[in-house]
């Protein structure tokens, strides 16, 4: 009878506190940002390898992860973040109550394995772990993609019209963006509101799961006790003095057999993660630390001391700002050639490298004329940079890379309008590209098309 005061005082030891699973939840959110960042430093380097497997993060991210959580749900109980707090994964027994203390107390290990979760828990629970986090990401960009561009740019946004005699394809798309412009605001916004909710009842010890989709699958969070630990040593160890299976006739028992690849080698592979988590989680916050530290900055001002930089070269573009032209011209002593000298040297093109056809550009601006946008030469509205650091309206910015702006289509059909190298005349389809899917000012191609624009705070 030594345990009937931990009975009667009504406290649960094995249930986890609220702020422990948003501390796990927090972690496990921090990954997939992280693996992204680290992606897309490495594409930067070898684009031509790995940009496929940067557009496609999210449905690798979910596969691997789909492999990960499988393994510890199996192994463990509990997830790849939840294990690393000390927490797994239970069934919910369909009883008066739903706990049976003086059985948790006296024979933990049998109430473990009654809890334990069987094969179609543990695929309900991927469902909720890998399936629901990867379907909210990406109607989350979906929703990021279109709605803004319809509120923005109003009746003149008319992609999402549905054209008469329309593919199935097409409709789908469109009801597809109707949805996330009409109704999934308010999905999203119920969403977070069940979360709270539950949050609060399992706060306040009214529920016994903290997530609606916990309750739905009939699964909810505990600590590990003795028994789990137990178990868990158990199975490593007698996988660890397991001997390799055996070799069949004219087989071998390499690394690279699938067989004994998929016996020896996977398990420790997934099992090492527990080890990579905790380093990583201290490089991230080293690295954070480093950034955000006034010793980085004052070490690397110390570094750069003594060298002068000079200023960025973008072809195309003229290398004298118009201060100096005016300089050049006034020190000319002959009249005529110090006008020539004032006007600066002529704003050439660039060529684009395949097609060898000029590339319809605009000049930047200048530091008196900085809150202008080039395009449009208004103050800028919705301040948008591009991937080579030039800002704009949005509305100018996404209609040229969409190759639909007025000044683009009236330079291709003749119009010389204000360009300095516009001395041709008639149709200029087939001599001059217009500037679609590149930079307004340097003419260079913008990863991504209008995905990939970048609003920004000014």
């Amino acid at each position: 009878m030594e345990y009937m005061t931990s009975i009667e005082n009504g406290v649960d030891d094995l249930k986890p506190s609220l702020f422990e699973l948003l501390s796990e939840q927090q972690l496990a959110s921090l990954i997939p940002p992280s693996l992204r960042y680290l992606l897309a430093i490495t594409t930067h380097r070898h684009p031509r390898y790995l940009l496929q497997v940067l557009n496609s993060f999210d449905e690798l991210y979910a596969i691997l992860m789909l492999l990960v959580e499988r393994h510890f749900l199996t192994s463990h109980g509990g997830g790849f973040t939840e294990n690393f707090y000390g927490l797994k994964r239970e069934r919910v027994l369909r009883i008066r109550g739903g706990e049976i203390p003086r059985a948790q107390l006296g024979a933990a290990g049998i109430v473990r394995e009654t809890l334990k979760l069987r094969r179609e828990d543990i695929w309900k629970n991927l469902a909720v772990m890998v399936g629901l986090p990867y379907l909210k990401r990406k109607l989350d960009e979906s929703y990021e993609i279109h709605a803004p561009q319809a509120t923005l740019l109003g009746p003149s946004y008319n992609r999402d019209a549905l054209p008469a005699g329309a593919s199935i394809k097409q409709r789908i798309m469109y009801y597809y963006k109707w949805f996330l412009r009409k109704i999934y605001p308010s999905v999203n916004a119920a969403y977070y509101f069940s979360l709270l909710a539950f949050n609060l009842a399992y706060l306040f010890d009214s529920s016994k799961y903290h997530s609606p989709f916990l309750w739905l699958v009939g699964t909810r969070m505990r600590r590990m006790g003795e028994a789990d630990y137990r178990a868990i040593a158990l199975a490593s160890q007698s996988a660890t003095q397991r001997a390799a299976p055996g070799a069949r006739p004219g087989q071998s028992n390499s690394i690279l057999n699938p067989r004994t690849f998929g016996a020896t080698v996977y398990p420790r592979l997934l099992s090492s993660l527990r080890v990579v988590l905790p380093a990583s989680i201290f490089v991230l916050k080293f690295l954070e630390w480093w950034h955000a530290s006034d010793f980085a900055r004052q070490l690397s001002r110390k570094a750069t001391e003594g060298l002068e930089l000079p200023p960025p070269i973008v072809s195309g573009l003229s290398l004298l700002s118009d201060h100096s032209k005016q300089e050049a011209g006034a020190k000319n002593k002959d009249t005529s050639s110090s006008k020539e000298a004032a006007k600066g040297p002529k704003h050439k093109p660039p060529i684009d490298a395949k097609t060898f056809l000029p590339i319809l550009t605009v000049p930047a601006t200048t530091h008196l004329t900085s809150n202008l946008c080039p395009i449009c030469l208004n103050p800028i509205e919705t301040a948008t940079a591009a991937q080579t650091g030039y800002v704009y309206c949005y509305t100018c910015i996404y209609r040229w890379v969409d190759g639909s702006h007025d000044r683009q289509l009236a330079f291709m059909e003749g119009g010389g309008g204000e360009e300095a190298w516009a001395e041709e005349e008639g149709s200029r389809v087939g001599r001059w590209e217009s500037g679609k899917g590149r930079c307004a000012v340097t003419g260079r191609r913008v990863l991504g098309g209008m995905d990939g624009l970048r609003r920004i705070m000014v």
